[in-house]
């Protein structure tokens, strides 16, 4: 494992995506410890892609137009699905000054659902990780599964900054009612863009 495989891995984990978004957004509504937990449940999304990748059943979405179209339309009608809850400032992205918090199990289980149900994922990880394997390898599928592992650790640990930073303003976002409103439209707008941009993608 050389430094192009940590630094190309860590500029993917921080550019912005549903991941991110949602991570920075439950910092913002519930405070540091839930934006863990949201990074944990990103994090455990990607998974499963990542080991579909490896054992080739992301193969399927790629060559199956109906498979990656049903996997893509729930992903959207999710997405669409957090933006509304924003938008309503209401549950898990509730930006506000209420002490109560959302079971961290469901902040899990919805950062889970919004990475799980993007198909191009896999099919991300069947392009990336063996670029990373050198040729003649002994053990091609241990070296992708040890890539795959860093992977998910660099994820879970960029999206807690993401959630710490986010924590960190949350005070001061509270005190502001027009922020906090300009915030959740925002937020919801930014989810309605993702699901659009999924929606329109072919592969």
């Amino acid at each position: 494992m050389g430094y192009e495989f940590l630094l190309t891995s860590i500029v993917v984990i921080l550019l912005p995506g549903t991941g991110v978004l949602y991570t920075l957004a439950v910092g913002l509504g519930q405070g540091l410890r839930q934006s863990v937990f949201a990074a944990f449940g990103c994090t455990l999304g990607i998974v499963p892609h990542a080991l579909a990748s490896i054992v080739g059943l992301s193969a399927l979405l790629h060559t199956s137009a109906t498979a990656f179209q049903v996997v893509k339309f729930l992903g959207v009608a999710y997405l669409l699905y957090m933006a509304w809850n924003v938008l309503k400032d209401k549950g898990i992205l509730q930006v506000s000054g209420d002490k109560t918090r959302t079971r961290p199990m469901k902040v899990v289980v919805s950062g889970f659902f919004l990475n799980i149900l993007n198909p191009k994922l896999s099919l991300f990880f069947l392009a990336f990780l063996p670029q990373f394997v050198p040729s003649g390898a002994a053990s091609p599928t241990i070296d992708m599964l040890t890539l795959a592992g860093v992977f998910m650790l660099l994820t879970f640990v960029g999206f807690a900054v993401y959630g710490a930073a986010a924590s960190a303003t949350r005070d001061y976002i509270l005190s502001k009612p027009a922020v906090m409103t300009w915030l959740r439209r925002s937020f919801a707008g930014a989810f309605a863009i993702l699901g659009a941009r999924l929606a329109l993608s072919e592969r």
